[in-house]
């Protein structure tokens, strides 16, 4: 019996046992019942410590085997595709997935105190992370110095929060060498920017990573804005008004929604440290918004016909935002407004009655614009399971060197991580159903993953489902 067919009734055994124990400690009577609960707790999260360490020390196992068998092979590629097998055998993103490789490199040959905390239970997956990344500036000497004080005995740390950990690691690394850790604070600035991810009811999170006292102002002056606001009697919220004047801020706006070239968002901006009391009372409202967005959604939504069909969500995205849905009244509101201001144009993406689109192909080895377009809509982001970042490639499920053809059917959207550890040596992927489209990918360890793309809104009747593209509208709040 290999030790791949082993593993899985070990595991089994190990869940149902887990299992056994919760629903043991809930039968207890009513004196014990509490004190074995808050027990079991501490033991089971040590447990997923110690589970933690396997999987980093399995992860190197991993990562050792490929590489001995790419020896050949320049050593660039040699590590391509580990950290998406990784990925998917924990059911995280790619990106999840190299992270985790790297915290299991880093454990298992240069922190090895912080590992053995690990399987002994004391210490998380979470503070393994902040301990590597906080020494990674240090030569593995001071690395293992910084080690072996936080980790080598558990009452070090005992009490402490993540916060005051992550502090003392950092440190520690500055005093084991200060010109390292400078270094790499310069490194860091450079590294400044802003993301964007989909949130629940329809919102959006925004962040800005953003050096130390850059962050800290910026609070601040929105704080200040705020507090200034709600002393005039503005009823907004404090975080309300935050929100709003960041908006401005950076779109320019002013009280009653119209843009100005002075606006209030020179004072929240606040470059100066100073904020404007002229303007400050009544902080400025969420302005109007020039966008330019794109909306999925079927011809039942649009025309509000009445019943389920009638209610089905629309899909909202933007250029490197993954669709997200909206529900069917924002929606219409949404188009309305668009053609009240004559800027929403149609285009008509025929789909079947289960709301899959038509097919489409090209001769041409890339995907034109209309093809690439398609895809865009139909996969909505990165096909590779448990990975949503936006899909950037259109990808060949069959590569065009072996004959696979530029077709909506043989198409898929991945991003560009994913469409390069799909080119390690032992990758395969294959359609293996149109309707819906579904593609199986296999790893080099022969475990297969299949990836279905999101269901679009059915139409009504087999009615064309319809596009509506808002182009540089404006959009109110």
């Amino acid at each position: 019996m290999d030790s791949a067919t082993l593993a899985t009734p070990v595991a089994a055994d190990l869940r149902e046992r887990v299992l056994a124990l919760a629903g043991a400690v809930a039968a207890l009577d009513a004196e014990r019942r509490d004190v074995a609960a808050v027990e079991l707790l501490g033991e089971l999260e040590s447990l997923k410590n110690t589970v933690a360490a396997a999987q980093a020390r399995l992860s190197v196992v991993l990562k050792t085997a490929r590489v001995a068998e790419r020896s050949h092979q320049p050593a660039a590629t040699r590590e391509r595709g580990i950290g998406a097998e990784v990925a998917l055998a924990r059911r995280e993103s790619p990106h999840r997935g190299g992270i985790h490789l790297g915290l299991a490199v880093v454990l298992c040959e240069e922190l090895p105190h912080t590992l053995a905390a690990m399987e002994a239970g004391w210490c998380s997956e979470w503070r393994a992370v902040q301990i590597a990344q906080g020494t990674a500036c240090l030569s593995l000497a001071d690395r293992q110095a910084v080690d072996a004080e936080l980790m080598a005995d558990a009452s070090t740390t005992e009490g402490w929060g993540d916060r005051r950990f992550r502090a003392e690691v950092d440190r520690l690394a500055y005093v084991a060498d200060p010109v390292a850790a400078v270094e790499r604070r310069r490194k860091a600035v450079a590294q400044r920017h802003t993301s964007l991810r989909p949130a629940p009811d329809g919102m959006t999170r925004f962040s800005a990573l953003l050096p130390l006292e850059q962050g800290v102002a910026v609070h601040a002056t929105l704080g200040r804005a705020a507090d200034v606001a709600r002393a005039a009697g503005d009823e907004r919220t404090r975080g309300q008004v935050m929100a709003d004047s960041l908006v401005a801020a950076v779109l320019g706006g002013r009280a009653d929604g119209q843009p100005r070239a002075d606006s209030v968002a020179e004072s929240v901006a606040a470059r100066a440290g100073t904020w404007d009391q002229t303007v400050a009372p009544t902080a400025p409202q969420a302005p109007v918004v020039p966008v330019a967005v794109q909306v999925v959604l079927s011809d039942a939504t649009l025309l509000n016909l009445p019943g389920a069909a009638g209610d089905e969500p629309g899909w909202v995205s933007a250029p490197g935002v993954a669709p997200v849905p909206l529900p069917a009244d924002d929606v219409r509101d949404l188009v309305a407004r668009a053609e009240e201001a004559g800027l929403a144009s149609l285009r008509r993406l025929y789909a079947d009655p289960d709301g899959q689109l038509v097919v489409m192909d090209s001769r041409s080895r890339t995907f034109p614009a209309g093809l690439a377009q398609f895809l865009a809509v139909r996969d909505r982001s990165c096909r590779t399971p448990y990975c949503d970042a936006p899909a950037r490639h259109r990808d060949h499920v069959r590569p065009w060197a072996d004959g696979g053809p530029t077709t909506a059917e043989n198409g898929q959207g991945l991003c560009e991580a994913c469409n390069q550890a799909k080119e390690a040596n032992g990758w395969s992927a294959q359609v293996a159903d149109t309707d819906p489209h579904t593609v199986e990918t296999t790893t080099p360890t022969g475990h297969r993953h299949r990836s279905r793309a999101p269901g679009l809104p059915p139409p009504r009747d087999h009615a064309p489902l319809i596009e509506v593209r808002l182009a540089d509208f404006l959009l109110t709040a």
